[in-house]
């Protein structure tokens, strides 16, 4: 091994990768929790001892150079071994005390986790949880997260879900919408109602037209990416969205349309990495939150007075 070629600090690796990846010096900063001053310093040593120039400097943005370019694959394995060490290191970690990352949906975090996790304290008092409202899917293989609530079963196969039962949801809409509305008795008359959309309308338009509702984009008045907001715009008198019953009806006292319209089973998979999996305290996590997702049968989610 030829040490002397392998003196450069990681640090400074780390500095050059976030700012390809981020695409300036700002973003960089943010996202490593450091200054501009001080990651334009790393990246400079790190020209120094690579004898190379990497970016092109302008006012906002970092373009690389040819040199960057030609360097950053191996960058980027770099970084894949460094989380491949912190991973396996942390699944050795068998102490019941620090850190878990959780990542769900805005509306899960919102509604359904709170008294689950104070219960679960309560009984682990030194796990400390990080509680990640998020409705992308964060990566666990990259350490964005050391367990997921997800409705979609993960395919990669350094992954293990479980599933924790579905999550009922009909269409509900506030008593004054209604009486807005006018009589329904049909899902034909529903032709003319107003629907609150989630991120995309498209995604809703063949659930609905499966019940026999004829919509289109225009139907969609009002179009959020968060549930909660949904839950809001729904109370607010916005029109009939798709939501969880034991939500809007236990928490939110919506009102369901069509009752005997047939409901949506939603399914959930609580997800962590195959390696982080052998840490006491994520497994412990992860156990917890599978045992008493299942006992209480989404019950959570129902408001407690």
């Amino acid at each position: 091994m030829n040490w002397d070629a392998v003196d450069f600090d990681w640090n400074h690796i780390r500095a050059f990768l976030a700012t390809v990846e981020h695409g300036s010096l700002s973003g960089a900063a943010r996202a490593l929790r450091q200054t501009q001053p001080t990651l334009s310093r790393q990246i400079s040593a790190l020209e120094d001892t690579l004898q190379v120039t990497l970016f092109e400097r302008g006012t906002r943005i970092m373009q690389l150079t040819e040199a960057g370019r030609q360097l950053l694959p191996q960058v980027r394995h770099m970084a894949e071994a460094a989380t491949q060490i912190s991973r396996v290191a942390t699944g050795q970690n068998q102490t019941v005390e620090g850190l878990v990352r959780i990542t769900c949906s805005d509306a899960m975090a919102a509604f359904a986790l709170p008294s689950v996790l104070v219960e679960m304290q309560a009984v682990n008092p030194g796990i400390r949880i990080e509680l990640i409202a998020a409705n992308d899917l964060k990566s666990l293989s990259r350490r964005d997260a050391d367990i997921a609530l997800r409705h979609v079963r993960p395919d990669e196969p350094d992954l293990i879900a479980k599933r924790i039962g579905d999550i009922t949801v009909s269409l509900f809409a506030s008593e004054s919408y209604m009486r807005r509305l006018g009589p329904v008795s049909s899902p034909a008359d529903l032709s003319r109602a107003q629907f609150i959309g989630y991120e995309s309308p498209e995604r809703l338009i063949p659930q609905l037209a499966a019940l026999g509702i004829a919509v289109n984009a225009k139907s969609f008045a009002i179009t959020s990416s968060t549930g909660s907001a949904m839950y809001e715009l729904a109370r607010a008198g916005a029109g009939i969205a798709i939501l969880p019953e034991s939500v809007a009806e236990g928490r939110l006292a919506l009102t369901r349309v069509l009752p005997d319209l047939p409901s949506f089973a939603v399914p959930t998979w609580l997800v962590t990495h195959r390696e982080i999996k052998t840490s006491r305290r994520i497994r412990l996590t992860f156990d917890y939150l599978v045992s008493a997702l299942t006992e209480d049968g989404w019950k959570s989610l129902v408001a407690k007075f």
